[in-house]
C-alpha cells in the first residue's frame, strides 16, 4: 500500500491512529479471526469491535468476508496489506515508477522435482498425485497451484527495463507453505530463492496449512490437502535481498544481472536444507490472495527512450 501527504490518505492515517485497531492489527498478522474473537481478544463488545472492524476496512487494510459458523453466518476478517509506504514530496519528484508482470505458477521453464507432488487447475487434478511425469503435461499452463517435497522450479521473466531507467529494488510476491503428506500445520520447511545462478537466501515455511478452506481455494477440492500459504514478498535492492522486511543476504540488484534482457526465477528446497519439508506455490484461484506469482520492478526515468536494454556484459 503506497500512501502520500494528501487528503486521499488521511483514512489510513485516522485507523492507524488508535491503539486497539493496532492491536487487531498485530493479531489478524498471526491468523484471521471473526469479529467476536477479536472482541474478546481485546476486551471489547462486538458492536464496538465491528465499528473498528468498519474503520480498518474502510482504509484497505483488512478484508473481510461471511462464513458459516457455530451460530449462524460470521464475519472473518484477514490482513489485506502486507506493508504500507509513505510518499514524501521530495521521493515523488524521483519519478519512481513500476512495471508488473504477473507469471501463472503453471508457466515454469524447467523443474526437477520429488515426490509428493502434483498441481491442478481450479476444475480438476492434472494427471495422478505423486507423479512428476505431469509437470510436463500440456494443461499444466492453467494450473493454480503445485507442490512438491523436494527439488526445484524456475520460471523466466521478461526484462523491459530500458537504457534510460535506473532500477530501484526488484519485488517478487508469492503465496507460499510447505508440503507435508496430507497436511501439517507443523511442519517447517526451508524454501531457497535464486535469482539468475545467484542465492538469494532461504525462509523457513512453519507449515502445510489445512485446518480450514483457502479464501479462493474450489469448494470441490480435497479437505485432506493443501488449502491456503502465507502471502512472502522477497525484495532484491541495491543494500542487499530481504524478505518482509529482514534481510536474507548482501546479494544487490547489480550482482544479480538487474539489466539482463531476461531473468530466470528459482524456488527449491534443497538437498542440504535443514528441513527439507516441501514447497506449495498457491495462484489464481487457490489459497488467500488469488494472485499468481507477481514481479514487480521499480525504477526512475532519467530521460525519455524509445530503445530497450541491452543486456549486461
Amino acid at each position: 500500500m503506497k500512501l502520500d501527504l494528501t487528503e486521499d490518505s488521511l483514512p489510513v492515517y485516522e485507523a492507524l491512529s488508535s491503539s486497539v485497531r493496532l492491536h487487531m492489527l498485530r493479531l489478524l498478522a498471526v491468523q484471521s479471526m471473526n469479529v467476536k474473537e477479536l472482541a474478546g481478544a481485546v476486551n471489547l463488545s462486538s458492536a464496538i469491535m465491528t465499528m473498528h472492524v468498519r474503520k480498518l476496512e474502510a482504509a484497505g487494510l483488512i478484508r473481510t468476508h461471511m462464513a458459516p459458523g457455530r451460530s449462524g453466518l460470521q464475519k472473518i476478517c484477514s490482513l489485506a496489506a502486507e506493508n504500507v509506504e509513505i510518499i514524501f514530496p521530495a521521493q515523488a519528484k524521483a519519478e519512481r515508477k513500476a512495471y508488473r508482470k504477473d507469471i501463472p505458477v503453471g508457466h515454469y521453464s524447467d523443474f526437477q522435482i520429488e515426490p509428493t507432488c502434483g498441481l491442478a487447475t481450479t476444475e480438476q487434478v492434472i494427471g495422478n498425485f505423486d507423479d512428476p511425469r505431469y509437470f510436463w503435461d500440456m494443461e499444466r499452463v492453467n494450473a493454480g497451484i503445485l507442490w512438491f517435497g523436494k527439488g526445484y522450479v524456475e520460471y523466466k521473466i521478461p526484462n523491459f527495463l530500458l537504457t534510460s531507467q535506473q532500477p530501484e529494488e526488484l519485488v517478487i510476491t508469492m503465496e507460499i507453505a510447505s508440503e507435508a503428506p496430507s497436511t501439517n500445520n507443523n511442519w517447517p520447511s526451508d524454501i531457497a530463492f535464486t535469482l539468475n545462478g545467484h542465492k538469494l537466501g532461504y525462509w523457513t515455511s512453519p507449515g502445510d496449512y489445512g485446518d480450514r478452506l483457502g479464501k479462493y481455494t474450489p469448494l470441490w477440492w480435497p479437505a485432506y490437502t493443501n488449502q491456503y500459504g502465507l502471502l512472502k514478498q522477497l525484495r532484491i535492492t541495491p543494500k542487499g535481498t530481504f524478505m518482509d522486511g529482514l534481510k536474507l543476504s548482501d546479494i544487490t540488484l547489480e550482482q544479480v544481472g538487474i539489466r539482463d534482457k531476461q531473468w530466470t526465477f528459482r524456488l527449491s528446497v534443497d538437498e542440504d536444507a535443514e528441513h527439507i519439508g516441501g514447497l506449495t506455490l498457491f495462484g489464481k484461484g487457490f489459497g488467500n490472495y488469488n494472485d499468481d506469482l507477481v514481479v514487480e520492478l521499480f525504477y526512475t526515468d532519467s530521460a525519455s527512450s524509445a530503445e530497450p536494454a541491452e543486456a549486461a556484459e
